[in-house]
């Protein structure tokens, strides 16, 4: 059965998760999904990067409730059959407002099914940390996928995830890794990925390197395959989406 939900996700930040995001989505309509980037990080760095204005009507209130609001707030991008679901400032109380609710932790699934039902995809982009709003989206998603830097903290990290997923019973097939901002010339980058062929879970074999290409979207404010299609970056964010699109059906 083809997924039809995402989530990039890890507990630490500046790992890769939403330069991920924003490249598998747009890998993902250029292969002919009509697809949904829902930015869940007050900080919007996902919604800026489309050059979408960070601002949710009604805040993380109106996320919460759901309904009509979501329909509301969801912004065209710049590339035909990609909509995206703006980050607002006030979705740092995301946490708050959710355990207001009388299933805090699987409310997600009511507010998200709508939009799970017209889209042929939908990624989210997480925030860091393991908070109500990641309990949400471990219980929504299809598919858990986990940007790693091959560093001693970084695995530890993973580890902890997969801990914490494993004590509360959700199901390792959910769950994918993938390596990112590797630099090969560093002896320690090569072996925690031989580690990573360790790991209880799937590791992709698609690596993201450490390139500037993925530091100047902020100034591009484009995904990389838009931008420097030549790249090395490019050419691993779309090595990254066929690969997924092969293991996981990832189609409409």
């Amino acid at each position: 059965m083809a997924i039809r939900s995402l989530a990039l996700y890890h507990l630490k930040g500046g790992v890769g998760k939403t330069a991920t995001a924003v490249n598998l989505a747009y890998c993902a309509v250029r292969s002919g999904l009509y697809t949904l980037l829902v930015d869940l990080d007050p900080q919007g760095s996902a919604t800026y990067y489309f050059r979408v204005k960070p601002k949710f009507k009604k805040g993380a209130g109106g996320l919460v409730r759901g309904g009509k609001t979501l329909a509301h707030n969801i912004k065209a991008s710049d590339y035909t059959n990609l909509d995206i679901l703006p980050a607002d400032f006030s979705f740092r109380r995301l946490d708050r407002n959710l355990e207001e609710r009388k299933t805090p932790r699987s409310r997600f699934g009511k507010v998200f099914q709508p939009l799970l039902n017209e889209y042929d995809l939908v990624i989210f982009d997480c925030p860091p940390g393991l908070t109500t709003v990641s309990e949400n989206i471990f219980n929504l998603v299809d598919l858990l996928l986990l940007p790693v830097i091959p560093t001693t903290l970084s695995m530890h990290s993973l580890e902890q995830i997969l801990g914490f997923l494993k004590k509360k019973k959700y199901h390792s097939a959910q769950v994918s890794a993938f390596f990112s901002m590797v630099e090969r010339r560093k002896k320690l980058h090569r072996a925690m990925m031989l580690e990573g062929e360790k790991l209880p879970i799937d590791v992709l074999s698609s690596v993201i390197p450490y390139r500037s290409e993925v530091e100047r979207m902020g100034l591009e404010r484009r995904p990389v395959p838009e931008f420097a299609p030549n790249s090395s970056s490019a050419h691993a964010y779309l090595a990254l989406w066929e690969e997924l699109r092969r293991r996981y059906g990832v189609e409409k």
